[in-house]
């Protein structure tokens, strides 16, 4: 059976590294990375392993090739505080290790995301698949300030079985989660000079049709008014996008 080792990244989740956590206890390897968490993160996290390492918070994608660089087993799970294994895709993933002649060196795997405490199927959420099973050797991490992933030099399959994500759990948490990433993606953006021109309709047409795909060409009114909702905060991640967008227009 070959190696596992799991790596997570903490800042503040106090309230939902306990269940994250539980949910990868059975790893060979377990390395936690936090960015410098005030609450009860890291007291929680050592009563799972020893291995807490604490390094001032750099960004999404340097802290998670960080955390990386710390691995040692021949295979990597990625994880966030804020999702868990289902108990199915445990067993999945233990069989997958049993077999060491695996066709494949990265596997994405399906995440069940929630929204205001309902599982979101529609939308385009569902099944929502993340490359977060990989051989560690053959992986490195995509570095954007927001959307980072990893980056496998081979063959990918996918898993069967779900990833739990409980997120946005309340609005106020989705609006304050909209602002950061809105401003994060501004920056990549701008950076990499894919947007240059704002203009009045940038802001009016982008978020309306980022709307329209998600509710109706996504269907995710079958998700009811959870799936409405949601619709119009995509909308306005996408409008705070380009009014961010337009605001680095006018300094420069």
């Amino acid at each position: 059976m070959e190696s596992l080792s799991v790596i997570v990244i903490t800042q503040n989740e106090a309230d939902k590294i306990r269940d994250c956590l539980e949910s990868v206890s059975w790893a060979d390897e377990l390395i936690i990375v936090d960015g410098g968490s005030t609450d009860n993160t890291i007291a929680i996290c050592r009563e799972f392993t020893s291995h807490v390492l604490e390094n001032p918070w750099p960004g999404y994608a340097a802290q998670k090739q960080f955390a990386l660089d710390h691995a040692t087993k021949s295979w990597v799970l990625s994880i966030d505080s804020d999702e868990r294994l289902s108990d199915p895709l445990v067993q999945e993933i233990k069989a997958l290790l049993a077999n060491p002649e695996a066709e494949f060196d990265g596997y994405y795997i399906p995440r069940l995301s929630s929204f205001l405490g309902k599982p979101i199927r529609y939308g385009g959420w569902y099944p929502g698949y993340q490359l977060r099973l990989f051989r560690r050797d053959k992986t490195t991490v995509r570095q954007s300030r927001v959307h980072e992933g990893f980056l496998v030099n081979g063959k990918c399959g996918h898993l069967k079985y779900d990833m739990i994500h409980d997120t946005h759990t309340t609005i106020e948490s989705s609006l304050v989660r909209m602002n950061r990433y809105s401003t994060l993606e501004a920056e990549d953006r701008w950076e990499s000079g894919r947007v240059r021109n704002v203009t009045w309709g940038s802001i009016i047409v982008h978020p309306l049709s980022a709307f329209l795909r998600q509710f109706l060409h996504l269907r995710g009114y079958r998700d009811g008014m959870h799936g409405f909702i949601l619709a119009l905060v995509t909308a306005m991640v996408k409008m705070a996008l380009y009014i961010k967008l337009w605001e680095r227009q006018q300094s420069n």
